[in-house]
Protein backbone atom coordinates (compact mmCIF):
# COMPACT_ATOMS: atom_id res chain seq x y z
CA UNK A 1 0.00 0.00 0.00
CA UNK A 2 2.86 2.43 0.48
CA UNK A 3 3.43 2.42 -3.31
CA UNK A 4 -0.13 2.68 -4.14
CA UNK A 5 -0.76 5.72 -6.28
CA UNK A 6 -3.09 7.75 -3.71
CA UNK A 7 0.20 8.38 -1.69
CA UNK A 8 1.95 9.53 -4.90
CA UNK A 9 -0.60 11.80 -5.95
CA UNK A 10 -3.52 13.98 -4.88
CA UNK A 11 -6.93 13.27 -6.99
CA UNK A 12 -10.22 14.78 -7.17
CA UNK A 13 -13.08 15.23 -9.44
CA UNK A 14 -13.49 19.18 -8.54
CA UNK A 15 -16.51 20.35 -10.40
CA UNK A 16 -19.25 19.07 -12.95
CA UNK A 17 -20.40 21.05 -16.30
CA UNK A 18 -23.24 20.66 -18.15
CA UNK A 19 -22.35 21.12 -22.14
CA UNK A 20 -23.83 20.34 -25.19
CA UNK A 21 -22.19 18.42 -28.14
CA UNK A 22 -22.86 15.87 -30.97
CA UNK A 23 -22.41 12.11 -30.66
CA UNK A 24 -20.95 9.69 -32.31
CA UNK A 25 -24.05 9.68 -34.52
CA UNK A 26 -24.04 13.29 -35.52
CA UNK A 27 -27.16 13.84 -32.70
CA UNK A 28 -27.22 16.77 -30.85
CA UNK A 29 -27.18 15.73 -26.73
CA UNK A 30 -26.64 17.17 -23.57
CA UNK A 31 -24.08 15.49 -21.21
CA UNK A 32 -21.99 16.12 -17.97
CA UNK A 33 -18.29 16.75 -17.89
CA UNK A 34 -16.31 15.93 -14.81
CA UNK A 35 -13.56 18.28 -14.02
CA UNK A 36 -10.21 15.75 -12.94
CA UNK A 37 -7.00 17.29 -11.23
CA UNK A 38 -4.00 15.73 -9.83
CA UNK A 39 -1.22 17.22 -7.84
CA UNK A 40 1.87 14.90 -7.21
CA UNK A 41 2.67 14.60 -3.14
CA UNK A 42 6.04 14.30 -3.21
CA UNK A 43 6.94 18.01 -4.39
CA UNK A 44 4.80 19.52 -1.61
CA UNK A 45 6.11 17.18 1.46
CA UNK A 46 9.73 18.88 0.11
CA UNK A 47 8.15 22.50 0.65
CA UNK A 48 7.47 23.26 -2.62
CA UNK A 49 4.02 23.87 -3.94
CA UNK A 50 3.41 21.45 -6.86
CA UNK A 51 1.29 22.38 -9.61
CA UNK A 52 -2.11 20.92 -10.63
CA UNK A 53 -3.12 19.28 -13.67
CA UNK A 54 -7.10 19.22 -14.76
CA UNK A 55 -9.05 17.37 -17.95
CA UNK A 56 -12.25 16.88 -18.17
CA UNK A 57 -14.00 13.52 -18.54
CA UNK A 58 -17.57 12.12 -19.54
CA UNK A 59 -19.42 9.80 -17.41
CA UNK A 60 -18.82 7.51 -20.42
CA UNK A 61 -15.22 7.66 -20.62
CA UNK A 62 -15.23 5.95 -16.70
CA UNK A 63 -17.43 3.70 -17.95
CA UNK A 64 -14.77 2.61 -20.70
CA UNK A 65 -12.05 2.90 -18.53
CA UNK A 66 -13.93 0.52 -15.65
CA UNK A 67 -14.83 -1.92 -18.65
CA UNK A 68 -11.01 -1.99 -19.28
CA UNK A 69 -10.13 -2.62 -15.98
CA UNK A 70 -12.22 -5.72 -15.22
CA UNK A 71 -11.53 -7.69 -18.28
CA UNK A 72 -7.84 -7.02 -17.75
CA UNK A 73 -8.12 -7.86 -14.07
CA UNK A 74 -10.40 -11.01 -13.81
CA UNK A 75 -9.36 -11.81 -10.26
CA UNK A 76 -9.79 -8.48 -9.01
CA UNK A 77 -13.12 -7.17 -7.28
CA UNK A 78 -13.23 -3.66 -10.07
CA UNK A 79 -14.84 -0.77 -7.59
CA UNK A 80 -18.03 0.07 -8.84
CA UNK A 81 -19.11 3.19 -10.87
CA UNK A 82 -21.95 5.78 -9.28
CA UNK A 83 -25.42 4.94 -10.60
CA UNK A 84 -26.15 6.71 -14.47
CA UNK A 85 -29.54 7.61 -13.18
CA UNK A 86 -30.81 7.90 -9.79
CA UNK A 87 -32.76 4.65 -8.09
CA UNK A 88 -34.38 4.00 -4.81
CA UNK A 89 -35.19 7.65 -4.66
CA UNK A 90 -38.20 9.06 -2.51
CA UNK A 91 -40.83 10.61 -4.25
CA UNK A 92 -39.49 14.74 -3.81
CA UNK A 93 -36.48 13.68 -5.04
CA UNK A 94 -35.85 14.26 -8.65
CA UNK A 95 -34.66 11.12 -10.73
CA UNK A 96 -33.59 13.33 -13.50
CA UNK A 97 -29.82 12.80 -14.42
CA UNK A 98 -29.01 16.46 -15.25
CA UNK A 99 -30.55 17.05 -11.85
CA UNK A 100 -28.04 19.68 -9.99
CA UNK A 101 -28.09 17.83 -6.90
CA UNK A 102 -27.74 14.46 -8.23
CA UNK A 103 -24.52 15.39 -10.82
CA UNK A 104 -23.32 16.86 -7.31
CA UNK A 105 -23.26 13.44 -5.52
CA UNK A 106 -22.10 11.55 -9.14
CA UNK A 107 -18.99 14.02 -8.89
CA UNK A 108 -18.35 12.59 -5.06
CA UNK A 109 -18.76 8.88 -6.54
CA UNK A 110 -16.93 9.44 -9.60
CA UNK A 111 -13.81 10.63 -7.33
CA UNK A 112 -14.65 7.88 -4.94
CA UNK A 113 -14.45 5.40 -7.85
CA UNK A 114 -10.88 6.71 -8.71
CA UNK A 115 -9.64 6.93 -5.43
CA UNK A 116 -10.39 3.02 -4.91
CA UNK A 117 -8.57 2.30 -8.15
CA UNK A 118 -5.73 4.15 -6.53
CA UNK A 119 -5.82 2.78 -3.81
CA UNK A 120 -5.59 -0.68 -4.97
CA UNK A 121 -2.02 -2.39 -4.56
CA UNK A 122 -2.38 -3.76 -8.24
CA UNK A 123 -5.12 -1.46 -10.04
CA UNK A 124 -3.11 1.79 -9.13
CA UNK A 125 0.19 0.68 -11.08
CA UNK A 126 -2.00 0.19 -14.48
CA UNK A 127 -0.42 2.41 -16.80
CA UNK A 128 -4.31 2.88 -18.62
CA UNK A 129 -5.22 3.91 -15.18
CA UNK A 130 -2.61 6.85 -14.92
CA UNK A 131 -2.89 8.10 -18.38
CA UNK A 132 -6.82 8.50 -18.03
CA UNK A 133 -5.85 10.75 -15.21
CA UNK A 134 -2.94 12.22 -16.68
CA UNK A 135 -2.94 12.72 -20.77
CA UNK A 136 -5.96 14.61 -22.68
CA UNK A 137 -5.56 11.88 -25.18
CA UNK A 138 -4.55 8.94 -26.41
CA UNK A 139 -5.60 7.01 -23.40
CA UNK A 140 -8.69 5.33 -25.66
CA UNK A 141 -5.95 4.57 -28.28
CA UNK A 142 -3.82 2.95 -25.76
CA UNK A 143 -7.25 0.66 -24.72
CA UNK A 144 -7.81 -0.09 -27.65
CA UNK A 145 -4.50 -1.21 -28.55
CA UNK A 146 -5.11 -4.26 -25.57
CA UNK A 147 -7.17 -5.89 -27.82
CA UNK A 148 -9.69 -5.72 -24.14
CA UNK A 149 -13.05 -6.25 -26.40
CA UNK A 150 -11.72 -9.20 -27.67
CA UNK A 151 -11.17 -10.67 -24.61
CA UNK A 152 -14.64 -9.60 -23.12
CA UNK A 153 -16.50 -13.01 -22.66
CA UNK A 154 -19.93 -13.67 -24.57
CA UNK A 155 -22.94 -13.76 -22.55
CA UNK A 156 -23.68 -16.97 -23.90
CA UNK A 157 -20.43 -18.79 -22.99
CA UNK A 158 -20.77 -16.85 -19.41
CA UNK A 159 -24.12 -18.49 -19.87
CA UNK A 160 -23.41 -21.99 -20.65
CA UNK A 161 -20.48 -22.14 -18.44
CA UNK A 162 -22.86 -21.55 -15.31
CA UNK A 163 -25.03 -24.34 -16.25
CA UNK A 164 -22.12 -26.78 -17.78
CA UNK A 165 -19.50 -26.64 -15.38
CA UNK A 166 -19.29 -30.47 -13.62
CA UNK A 167 -17.01 -29.37 -10.74
CA UNK A 168 -17.60 -25.73 -9.56
CA UNK A 169 -15.51 -24.64 -6.81
CA UNK A 170 -17.13 -24.05 -3.60
CA UNK A 171 -16.10 -21.73 -2.40
CA UNK A 172 -17.11 -19.42 -5.17
CA UNK A 173 -20.42 -21.21 -5.67
CA UNK A 174 -20.80 -19.88 -2.47
CA UNK A 175 -19.63 -16.46 -2.56
CA UNK A 176 -21.84 -15.72 -5.91
CA UNK A 177 -24.51 -16.75 -3.37
CA UNK A 178 -23.31 -14.20 -0.95
CA UNK A 179 -22.50 -11.67 -3.47
CA UNK A 180 -27.17 -12.30 -4.73
CA UNK A 181 -28.03 -11.92 -1.10
CA UNK A 182 -26.19 -8.88 -0.08
CA UNK A 183 -27.73 -7.00 -3.08
CA UNK A 184 -31.11 -8.25 -2.15
CA UNK A 185 -31.06 -7.32 1.47
CA UNK A 186 -29.34 -3.88 0.42
CA UNK A 187 -31.85 -3.35 -2.29
CA UNK A 188 -34.27 -3.76 0.46
CA UNK A 189 -32.86 -1.32 2.72
CA UNK A 190 -32.71 1.46 0.45
CA UNK A 191 -35.93 0.74 -0.80
CA UNK A 192 -37.27 0.89 3.53
CA UNK A 193 -35.12 4.04 3.66
CA UNK A 194 -36.73 5.80 0.75
CA UNK A 195 -40.34 5.19 2.03
CA UNK A 196 -39.16 6.20 5.52
CA UNK A 197 -37.97 9.24 3.89
CA UNK A 198 -41.01 9.86 2.20
CA UNK A 199 -42.71 9.55 5.61
CA UNK A 200 -40.18 11.67 7.06
CA UNK A 201 -40.69 14.61 4.67
CA UNK A 202 -44.64 14.32 5.28
CA UNK A 203 -44.22 14.69 8.94
CA UNK A 204 -41.51 17.82 8.97
CA UNK A 205 -43.72 19.76 6.17
CA UNK A 206 -47.19 19.40 7.99
CA UNK A 207 -45.41 20.78 11.27
CA UNK A 208 -45.55 23.88 9.15
CA UNK A 209 -49.28 23.83 9.44
CA UNK A 210 -48.50 24.32 13.08
CA UNK A 211 -46.44 27.68 12.27
CA UNK A 212 -49.51 28.88 10.21
CA UNK A 213 -52.03 27.84 12.34
CA UNK A 214 -50.34 29.66 15.34
CA UNK A 215 -49.52 32.61 13.74
CA UNK A 216 -53.36 32.89 12.61
CA UNK A 217 -54.08 32.41 16.23
CA UNK A 218 -51.51 35.00 17.67
CA UNK A 219 -53.33 37.54 15.46
CA UNK A 220 -56.57 36.96 17.70
CA UNK A 221 -54.82 36.96 20.94
CA UNK A 222 -53.46 39.59 22.87
CA UNK A 223 -51.99 38.53 25.85
CA UNK A 224 -50.87 35.34 24.19
CA UNK A 225 -50.04 36.36 20.94
CA UNK A 226 -46.46 37.02 21.12
CA UNK A 227 -45.45 33.56 22.62
CA UNK A 228 -47.84 31.74 19.37
CA UNK A 229 -46.16 33.97 17.31
CA UNK A 230 -43.02 32.63 18.62
CA UNK A 231 -43.57 28.88 18.57
CA UNK A 232 -45.31 29.38 15.06
CA UNK A 233 -41.75 30.58 14.03
CA UNK A 234 -40.35 27.49 15.94
CA UNK A 235 -42.05 25.20 13.81
CA UNK A 236 -41.80 26.94 10.75
CA UNK A 237 -37.89 26.51 10.91
CA UNK A 238 -38.42 22.53 11.86
CA UNK A 239 -40.58 22.23 8.61
CA UNK A 240 -38.06 24.00 6.44
CA UNK A 241 -35.18 21.89 7.64
CA UNK A 242 -36.06 18.95 6.28
CA UNK A 243 -34.58 19.29 2.39
CA UNK A 244 -31.21 20.28 3.93
CA UNK A 245 -31.38 16.82 6.05
CA UNK A 246 -32.57 14.33 3.67
CA UNK A 247 -30.21 15.64 0.37
CA UNK A 248 -27.75 14.86 3.75
CA UNK A 249 -28.84 11.85 4.25
CA UNK A 250 -28.94 11.10 0.16
CA UNK A 251 -24.77 10.70 0.61
CA UNK A 252 -25.25 7.81 3.30
CA UNK A 253 -27.52 6.38 0.63
CA UNK A 254 -25.06 6.78 -1.68
CA UNK A 255 -22.60 4.63 0.27
CA UNK A 256 -25.04 1.30 0.61
CA UNK A 257 -25.62 2.10 -3.02
CA UNK A 258 -22.02 1.55 -3.63
CA UNK A 259 -21.84 -2.30 -1.94
CA UNK A 260 -25.24 -2.41 -3.69
CA UNK A 261 -23.15 -2.35 -7.41
CA UNK A 262 -20.23 -3.97 -5.72
CA UNK A 263 -22.11 -6.95 -5.66
CA UNK A 264 -22.51 -7.23 -9.06
CA UNK A 265 -18.11 -6.97 -9.13
CA UNK A 266 -18.33 -10.08 -7.03
CA UNK A 267 -20.13 -12.08 -9.35
CA UNK A 268 -18.04 -10.79 -12.25
CA UNK A 269 -14.93 -12.47 -10.26
CA UNK A 270 -17.29 -15.72 -9.91
CA UNK A 271 -18.41 -15.94 -13.44
CA UNK A 272 -14.90 -15.49 -14.63
CA UNK A 273 -14.03 -18.59 -12.55
CA UNK A 274 -16.85 -20.17 -13.77
CA UNK A 275 -15.58 -19.84 -17.57
CA UNK A 276 -12.19 -21.03 -16.96
CA UNK A 277 -13.42 -23.84 -15.06
CA UNK A 278 -15.99 -24.79 -18.22
CA UNK A 279 -12.48 -24.08 -20.33
CA UNK A 280 -10.67 -26.46 -18.60
CA UNK A 281 -12.98 -29.28 -18.42
CA UNK A 282 -13.93 -28.73 -22.66
CA UNK A 283 -10.38 -28.91 -23.04
CA UNK A 284 -10.38 -32.26 -20.73
CA UNK A 285 -13.16 -33.44 -22.00
CA UNK A 286 -11.47 -33.12 -25.67
CA UNK A 287 -8.08 -34.55 -24.48
CA UNK A 288 -9.81 -37.85 -23.16
CA UNK A 289 -11.63 -38.04 -26.67
CA UNK A 290 -9.09 -38.08 -28.59
CA UNK A 291 -6.46 -40.35 -26.67
CA UNK A 292 -9.47 -42.97 -27.36
CA UNK A 293 -9.47 -42.26 -30.75
CA UNK A 294 -6.35 -42.86 -31.22
CA UNK A 295 -6.55 -46.36 -28.97
CA UNK A 296 -9.18 -47.13 -31.50
CA UNK A 297 -7.09 -47.03 -34.24
CA UNK A 298 -4.17 -47.98 -32.83
CA UNK A 299 -6.63 -51.61 -32.14
CA UNK A 300 -8.81 -51.70 -34.47
CA UNK A 301 -11.67 -51.45 -32.13
CA UNK A 302 -14.28 -48.98 -31.61
CA UNK A 303 -16.09 -48.72 -28.00
CA UNK A 304 -18.14 -45.98 -29.14
CA UNK A 305 -20.57 -44.99 -32.04
CA UNK A 306 -19.18 -42.35 -34.58
CA UNK A 307 -20.47 -41.61 -37.84
CA UNK A 308 -16.66 -42.46 -39.21
CA UNK A 309 -16.77 -45.68 -37.56
CA UNK A 310 -20.14 -46.49 -39.82
CA UNK A 311 -18.86 -44.97 -42.96
CA UNK A 312 -15.84 -47.36 -42.76
CA UNK A 313 -17.54 -50.24 -42.31
CA UNK A 314 -19.99 -49.18 -45.59
CA UNK A 315 -16.94 -47.92 -47.55
CA UNK A 316 -14.16 -50.10 -46.91
CA UNK A 317 -11.50 -50.35 -43.94
CA UNK A 318 -8.50 -47.44 -43.77
CA UNK A 319 -5.58 -48.59 -44.98
CA UNK A 320 -2.23 -49.11 -42.58
CA UNK A 321 -0.60 -46.42 -43.92
CA UNK A 322 -3.67 -43.73 -43.38
CA UNK A 323 -4.25 -45.25 -40.13
CA UNK A 324 -0.34 -44.23 -39.10
CA UNK A 325 -0.85 -41.09 -40.76
CA UNK A 326 -4.00 -40.10 -38.42
CA UNK A 327 -2.48 -42.21 -34.85
CA UNK A 328 0.56 -39.69 -35.77
CA UNK A 329 -1.76 -36.40 -36.27
CA UNK A 330 -4.12 -37.74 -32.85
CA UNK A 331 -0.64 -38.01 -31.22
CA UNK A 332 0.53 -34.79 -32.00
CA UNK A 333 -2.68 -33.12 -30.71
CA UNK A 334 -2.67 -35.05 -27.70
CA UNK A 335 0.44 -33.79 -26.41
CA UNK A 336 -0.60 -30.35 -27.48
CA UNK A 337 -3.65 -31.16 -25.87
CA UNK A 338 -1.82 -31.97 -22.34
CA UNK A 339 0.93 -28.97 -22.20
CA UNK A 340 -2.82 -27.08 -22.98
CA UNK A 341 -4.72 -29.00 -19.62
CA UNK A 342 -1.26 -28.32 -18.30
CA UNK A 343 -1.57 -24.76 -18.74
CA UNK A 344 -4.92 -24.21 -18.22
CA UNK A 345 -4.64 -25.45 -14.75
CA UNK A 346 -1.56 -23.49 -13.91
CA UNK A 347 -4.20 -20.26 -14.95
CA UNK A 348 -6.61 -21.71 -12.60
CA UNK A 349 -4.75 -21.90 -9.56
CA UNK A 350 -2.97 -18.91 -9.86
CA UNK A 351 -6.52 -17.26 -10.74
CA UNK A 352 -7.81 -18.59 -7.58
CA UNK A 353 -5.32 -17.51 -5.57
CA UNK A 354 -4.92 -14.03 -6.99
CA UNK A 355 -8.69 -13.90 -6.86
CA UNK A 356 -9.33 -15.03 -3.37
CA UNK A 357 -6.89 -12.61 -1.88
CA UNK A 358 -8.10 -9.70 -3.51
CA UNK A 359 -11.92 -11.10 -2.05
CA UNK A 360 -10.57 -11.00 1.16
CA UNK A 361 -8.57 -7.73 1.28
CA UNK A 362 -12.49 -6.80 -0.43
CA UNK A 363 -14.18 -8.25 2.88
CA UNK A 364 -12.54 -6.24 5.16
CA UNK A 365 -13.00 -3.21 3.39
CA UNK A 366 -16.01 -3.47 3.00
CA UNK A 367 -16.99 -4.08 6.73
CA UNK A 368 -14.86 -1.36 7.85
CA UNK A 369 -16.84 1.07 5.40
CA UNK A 370 -20.30 -0.56 5.88
CA UNK A 371 -19.80 0.21 9.74
CA UNK A 372 -18.76 3.44 9.11
CA UNK A 373 -22.01 3.91 7.33
CA UNK A 374 -24.46 2.91 9.42
CA UNK A 375 -23.24 4.05 12.30
CA UNK A 376 -22.93 7.54 10.71
CA UNK A 377 -26.58 6.71 9.50
CA UNK A 378 -27.43 6.33 13.11
CA UNK A 379 -25.88 9.42 14.19
CA UNK A 380 -27.62 11.59 11.72
CA UNK A 381 -31.54 10.06 12.99
CA UNK A 382 -29.94 10.73 16.54
CA UNK A 383 -29.17 14.59 15.61
CA UNK A 384 -32.46 14.70 13.77
CA UNK A 385 -34.88 13.61 16.76
CA UNK A 386 -32.37 15.56 19.06
CA UNK A 387 -33.49 18.94 16.95
CA UNK A 388 -37.00 17.63 17.19
CA UNK A 389 -36.95 17.62 21.01
CA UNK A 390 -35.53 21.01 20.59
CA UNK A 391 -38.38 22.48 18.80
CA UNK A 392 -40.94 21.06 21.36
CA UNK A 393 -38.77 22.08 24.11
CA UNK A 394 -38.46 25.87 22.61
CA UNK A 395 -42.38 25.61 21.84
CA UNK A 396 -43.03 24.22 25.56
CA UNK A 397 -40.94 27.66 26.84
CA UNK A 398 -42.82 30.28 24.36
CA UNK A 399 -46.20 28.72 25.70
CA UNK A 400 -44.59 29.18 29.00
CA UNK A 401 -44.81 33.13 28.96
CA UNK A 402 -47.74 33.08 27.42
Amino acid sequence: MEDCLAKKMEITVSEAEKRTGRNAMNIQETYTAYLIETRAVESQSEGQCAPVDSLWRRYSEFELLRNYLSVTYPHIVVPPLPEKRADFVWHKLSADNMDPDFVERRRIGLENFLLRVASHPVLCQDKIFYAFLTQEGGWKEMVNETGFQLKADSRLKALNATFRVKNPDKRFTELKHYSDELQSVISHLLRVRARVADRLYGVYKVHGNYGRVFSEWSAIEKEMGDGLQSAGHHMDVYAASIDDILEEEEHYADQLKEYLFYAEALRAVCRKHELMQYDLEMAAQDLTSKKQQCEELATGTVRTFSLKGMTSKLFGQETPEQREAKIKVLEEQIQEGEEQLKSKNLEGRDFVKSAWADIERFKEQKNHDLKEALISYAVMQISMCKKGIQVWTNAKDCFSKM
